[in-house]
């Protein structure tokens, strides 16, 4: 029987081979074995062949199937390994249809989801389930609800929204009509309204992410009358800002006005993560409106913040706010102001610190990396960089990271000129 292994296919036994045709994944790790190669040794290679670098991780994810070679890609693999291209293409469709086997069924989606979740170790309470039961709902269900919310929030690390947006849709369903139809305390009743706060703020970062603004801005607003009826100001500022970033994203003139109002949220009593999160959100509002003043003096205040100890606890939802995380922020601000020498450095010091498995997020911060860089006048290292943001982003169920790679080489198309620019035009092109 076959064996699947999560979102990267591997299949054994008669899965292997079909009228003497390999799945993609299988012939590239025959082929570089065959040749005596490590992965390593192979990306280099194929860096060397297209003339622009090529990273490990990519062969890596081609062999395990977590992506498939693009038609450049198999150009360039064919004639590396002197194989016919028509060759990788049957096995790059015969891999397609391995994974299609994996959704035969909405059953089997089901219990797929359902391994994936248990794996991810995500709790199994059902709010449907409290209801039918009649019970009185107590404030562990809240804390048990929390829990949830804040182990399928730690999947946006690694996955992108356009895999994570029902589910996400669907948690809230269930939280909201809990806490519409459930008899419960008035504390515990605050708390639930926060959980379905947090849990829209996640619906709708998903939705944005997978190119849904519409959709993004409904949950948002969401987020934000729940926050207020769960009196929670610093929860509301950050639904506040989560609006100021769609803002800028669809062209909107509001994206100032909403991330002041998040910062003005903010009580005294905020936790220092908070305070610097909102703080360089409206940094980056002020950014991407030209206000470089302005965008100097909120990355001040996220940095002083970040650094602040406080007995206040962080609330989950800021978990992944930290040092590294502001450093970015500052880069990306600088990028936007087209002031490299005050972007490169912050930008390439937090990313020393990203590793590959976060793919999204990296493609995301080396695309303004490659932007400095590039105002810099430095094109070949720009053009480098760009490159890696396209390995990155194979198979990514995220719009932005390829948003990002086409803004970039439509600024690169004035050098085309030059052989590595050239390549990458190519490329993208084919």
């Amino acid at each position: 029987m076959a064996t699947f292994h999560g979102r990267g296919t591997t299949m054994t036994n008669k899965a292997e081979r079909h009228d003497g045709v390999e799945p993609i994944g299988q012939l590239l790790r025959r082929l570089r074995m065959a040749s005596g190669r490590t992965q390593e040794g192979l990306a280099a290679d194929l860096s060397k062949r297209r003339g622009y670098p090529l990273e490990q991780a990519t062969v890596s994810r081609w062999e395990n199937q977590e992506r498939l070679p693009d038609p450049a890609s198999r150009a360039l693999l064919a004639a590396e390994f002197g194989v016919p291209e028509e060759e990788l293409c049957r096995a790059v469709a015969f891999a397609r249809r391995l994974r299609r086997l994996e959704q035969q069924t909405d059953q089997e989606n089901d219990v797929n989801r359902r391994g994936f979740m248990a794996g991810a170790g995500v709790a199994v309470i059902q709010p449907s389930s409290l209801l039918a039961s009649g019970r009185r709902i107590g404030a562990d269900v809240a804390d048990q609800l929390g829990q949830k919310t804040a182990r399928l929030r730690r999947l946006d690390d690694f996955v992108g929204g356009g895999d994570t947006y029902r589910m996400y849709v669907r948690e809230l369903a269930g939280t909201t009509r809990l806490t519409d139809e459930g008899v419960y305390s008035e504390g515990t009743g605050r708390a639930l309204r926060g959980i379905v706060a947090e849990q829209a703020q996640l619906a709708g970062w998903a939705a944005y992410d997978a190119g849904h603004y519409p959709e993004a801005r409904s949950h948002y607003m969401t987020a934000l009358a729940a926050s207020r009826a769960a009196e929670d100001s610093a929860l509301e500022g950050n639904s506040l800002a989560f609006l100021a970033y769609l803002e800028w994203t669809v062209g909107g003139s509001a994206g100032v006005k909403f991330a002041t109002a998040a910062y003005e949220a903010l009580g005294t009593d905020a936790a220092p993560a908070v305070r610097a999160l909102l703080a360089d959100r409206l940094a980056w509002q002020h950014a991407t409106s030209g206000g470089a003043r302005e965008a100097d003096y909120f990355l001040k205040a996220a940095e002083e913040a970040v650094h602040r100890e406080s007995d206040v606890t962080t609330p989950d939802w800021a978990y992944w706010v930290d040092r590294d995380e502001i450093a970015i922020m500052t880069g990306r601000c600088w990028a936007e102001l087209h002031r490299p020498l005050r972007a490169i450095p912050a930008l390439e010091d937090a990313l020393s610190r990203y590793d590959d498995t976060r793919a999204r997020d990296k493609a995301l911060y080396l695309s303004w990396l490659a932007s400095a860089y590039l105002d810099a006048g430095e094109v070949e290292h720009a053009t480098s960089i760009t490159s890696r943001v396209l390995d990155l982003s194979e198979g990514l169920s995220s719009v932005r990271p390829a948003a990002r790679a086409r803004a970039m080489v439509k600024r690169l198309e004035p050098h085309r000129a030059l052989a590595p620019v050239g390549a990458l035009l190519e490329r993208v092109h084919s």
